[in-house]
């Protein structure tokens, strides 16, 4: 969910309006740049119009001025000039002189020609000024997100780091919190909370403070705190979260104890959940603030590679391998990869499992019991991949248009729309308890079968359940029913629900014999 700009709310109210708006707008502005949502009152003007007045706790805190000092760490690849220089500025003008130790830029091998004489320039001006302040390093080679934060942390010289993009902004008042907490538990990995810059416009959307999670390809998403958070009644609150983006702020010690980044990722994706699983399983744990906020600009298309989905299979991989013990094999299924022999070379994993060993870390399924029980443990899956019929072995089983609830059958690409996976019953799957996984459903009249919210289901008591084993007909057991293929008057294959008539389906992986 995101919240809308302050200004926004200002702009949409009626012209009778204007001189409250006018009145309202400084007020507003510096709020908005002061910090965070916290309550929402509500005025009412006229009929059915309100303006919305955010009123934030985190503006009436007052921080110790004995704060530990901080290194910032930018990181970037063919960033923009402009960019950069916009990031700089914001951590030099919005974060105290005595407790900015330094900014480091690290520059992974970029191409952009500005990004060499242009930025040294910039940099010796503000040196000049502050002597020391910038430094930067630069990579001979392309090394990746996680070697270039240890290089970057490698060049720290400050108690805290703040390993961050270099298409931010920082807000006014976003070191002081995180400093604050770190002060008082030096084992917290922190993250502010981001807002989303478009790229194309610099316009700026607030985003409400939420814990950082992940699913079973460990891709980052969004979801809400425990409920313990709720409970405070003070979103000034930090609140426990089971991941981390790649935005993160640590004590520098403690996160070298650790073991920083594993050196082992390539290029993209998984670093940040490698590094949240190993903070929560060997001594630590991570948070979001919401008093400290960065602006972050989400780009269209990530610099390094415009497929990202190699080097994030391989990543998920080797974190898998070294962390999730018993529960590895659930990457393969969110992957669609096959349990052995997959073919992806993940690089050597001995040191870092010397690491857990030498960290004594819990095991993984501590991880799922006590920090995320959400992420669903996928324990009672048997079979994986797409489904095929023997007379068609091309076409595949397909959830079909989305929004929508009828399953077709589509040439076989392979590809998420088309992995379903088998329990007790047939249908696509997502990582987490509470999401609405679609099932595959025998609605009992016509002879079109249908997609159904599995949990919804269940308790209607609708026709979720089928007979199935390799190589064998897939039948309903409610109705008696099969799911089959027939040729339509287009002439074209459909899925079709028939009296059985002995067709056959695969499906691509077998965890084990069903």
């Amino acid at each position: 969910k995101t919240g809308p700009s302050h200004d926004s709310l200002i702009d949409s109210s009626v012209s009778a309006q204007t001189g409250l708006a006018s009145y309202l707008r400084p007020a507003l502005s510096e709020l908005s740049s002061a910090m965070y949502v916290c309550i929402y009152i509500y005025i009412y003007i006229y009929i059915n119009i309100y303006i919305y007045i955010y009123i934030c706790r985190c503006t009436v805190k007052i921080y110790p001025k004995d704060l530990p000092t901080i290194s910032v760490i930018l990181i970037y690849f063919n960033e923009a000039l402009s960019v950069i220089k916009r990031a700089i500025r914001s951590i030099i003008d919005k974060t105290p002189s005595h407790l900015l130790k330094e900014i480091i830029l690290v520059d992974d091998y970029s191409s952009n020609e500005d990004l060499q004489l242009a930025l040294d320039e910039y940099i010796d001006l503000i040196n000049k000024d502050k002597p020391g302040l910038i430094k930067k390093v630069r990579h001979k080679k392309q090394m990746g997100l996680a070697k270039a934060r240890i290089s970057g942390w490698e060049a720290t010289t400050g108690q805290v780091i703040a390993i961050l993009d270099a298409h931010i902004e920082v807000h006014i008042e976003w070191a002081e919190p995180l400093l604050t907490r770190i002060k008082a538990d030096r084992t917290v990995v922190l993250s502010p909370v981001f807002d989303n810059v478009l790229f194309d416009t610099l316009e700026v959307t607030e985003y409400i403070p939420s814990a950082h999670a992940f699913d079973w390809n460990l891709w980052c998403m969004y979801e809400s705190f425990r409920p313990d958070w709720y409970k405070n009644n003070d979103p000034s609150v930090p609140g426990k979260s089971p991941s981390i983006m790649g935005i993160l702020v640590a004590d520098r010690q403690f996160l070298g104890e650790i073991g920083v980044l594993d050196e082992g990722m390539t290029i993209y994706g998984g670093e940040n959940v490698e590094l949240a699983i190993r903070v929560w399983l060997c001594g630590g744990s991570i948070e979001v603030v919401p008093c400290s906020k960065i602006a972050h600009i989400e780009r269209e298309h990530k610099p390094y590679s415009p497929d990202l989905s190699k080097p994030m299979i391989r990543n998920a991989l080797r974190v898998a391998e070294i962390w999730l013990d018993e529960y590895k094999s659930n990457v393969n299924i969110a992957w669609n990869l096959p349990l052995k022999n997959h073919g992806i070379d993940i690089g050597d994993v001995t040191e870092r499992k010397k690491l857990r060993e030498k960290l004594k870390c819990k095991p993984f399924k501590w991880y799922l019991e006590n920090v995320y029980p959400l992420l669903d443990s996928w324990e009672d899956i048997i079979g994986y991949g797409v489904l095929k019929n023997d007379i068609q072995e091309r076409y595949c089983v397909d959830q079909g248009e989305v929004p929508g609830s009828v399953p077709i059958l589509y040439e076989c690409h392979y590809y998420d729309p088309q992995v379903l996976y088998v329990k007790v019953y047939i249908g696509g799957i997502k990582s987490h308890t509470y999401n609405s996984n679609r099932c595959l459903m025998d609605p009992g009249s016509g002879n079109t079968p249908a997609l159904h919210d599995c949990k919804n289901a269940k308790e209607k008591g609708l026709s979720i359940y089928w007979d199935f084993s390799q190589g064998n007909a897939v039948r309903n057991r409610n109705t008696n029913r099969c799911l089959e293929i027939g040729q339509g008057e287009d002439s074209y294959y459909h899925l079709i629900l028939q009296t059985c008539t002995g067709q056959k389906w695969t499906i691509q992986h077998v965890i084990k014999d069903f």
